[in-house]
């Protein structure tokens, strides 16, 4: 859980200055990523999204990662609301595979 919120941080954070966005720059749990109140909108989600699903990839050894699929879309709550939804989404996708 741990290292997957450090992939999360890091991802946030690259995108802090392209977005000008301070918020971005010390990421906690709380951290809103999209929907109200989030910190991107839906090009820089898609943006922060493939950059997170490559990150992942890598630690995992490859395993490809995809993150923005018809699960995560029809799920009632987004996975991408904050880091914590976002962190435990990810490993619920671990856990299946």
């Amino acid at each position: 859980m741990e290292n997957i919120e450090k992939i999360i941080f890091n991802a946030l954070k690259n995108l802090a200055d392209e977005l000008e966005n301070n918020e971005l720059k010390n990421p906690t749990r709380e951290t809103k990523i999209y929907g109200i109140d989030g910190n991107l909108d839906s090009l820089a989600l898609v943006s922060f999204i493939a950059d997170l699903e490559e990150s992942l990839s890598e630690a995992w050894g490859g395993v490809a990662v995809v993150l923005a699929d018809e699960k995560a879309m029809s799920l009632r709550n987004s996975p991408f609301r904050d880091v914590e939804t976002l962190t435990k989404y990810i490993i619920s996708l671990k856990q299946d595979k």
